[in-house]
């Protein structure tokens, strides 16, 4: 039975490295997989999902007004059988567009795995990482670690001196000079002006323990 999945994390998790490497693995297994990609997040040029180790691969592009349901049933009519459908960056999807990726599992009987991040830079759920979490069959931390040592699970946006940012709109696109992903108790140190971040310091390596 097909169920769908919610990888949360912070930022710089290796979400989107994860991602690839579930749809390489359908791939292997001769089964056909199609990769959802919201048009707003264009870094590395439109309809490419890329990671920070460099694997890459082409997805279809969506707008918040895109029906996601109705563009599987025309990938499937398209191009034929489908086994998985993969969402990069799904804390940009809508509340509706939620409701119609279970959709996608329930009626089409087609596994989907959607990939982002939980809170934003104020510490508030996104509008659709919040339906995600109220609806997925299966919930699964990537984990990522703070400068700090303790697990990331908070998302700093910082100025040019890493000091916190706490006014502006809730989706500004950015890479690591904008965006440090923190421990909650760093994060409330940073957002009380109590202390910045060091952008020079590198971060821990993926895969380091966490508490």
């Amino acid at each position: 039975m097909a169920k769908l999945y919610f990888y949360y994390s912070a930022m710089n998790a290796g979400k989107t490295t994860t991602l690839l490497q579930s749809a390489h693995n359908y791939h292997e297994r001769g089964m056909r997989t199609l990769i959802l990609t919201p048009k707003l997040d264009n870094r590395f040029g439109e309809g490419l999902v890329a990671s920070r180790i460099g694997l890459q691969a082409r997805g279809t592009v969506f707008t918040r007004d895109d029906d996601l349901q109705a563009l599987t049933e025309a990938d499937i009519a398209a191009r034929g059988p489908l086994h998985c459908v993969l969402v990069d960056e799904a804390q940009f999807l809508s509340k509706r567009q939620v409701w119609q990726v279970t959709e996608i599992v329930d009626k089409l009987n087609i596994p989907v795995l959607a990939y982002g991040l939980r809170t934003d830079f104020r510490g508030e759920l996104f509008e659709g990482s919040q339906y995600l979490l109220a609806w997925a069959d299966n919930l699964v931390e990537i984990k990522t670690i703070c400068h700090s040592g303790r697990k990331a699970t908070m998302v700093l946006r910082v100025d040019e001196n890493g000091r916190a940012i706490s006014d502006g709109p809730q989706v500004e696109i950015g890479g690591n000079e904008r965006y440090v992903s923190v421990s909650r108790g760093e994060f409330k140190r940073v957002m009380a002006g109590e202390g910045h971040i060091d952008l020079q310091q590198p971060q821990l390596p993926l895969g380091t323990p966490a508490d």
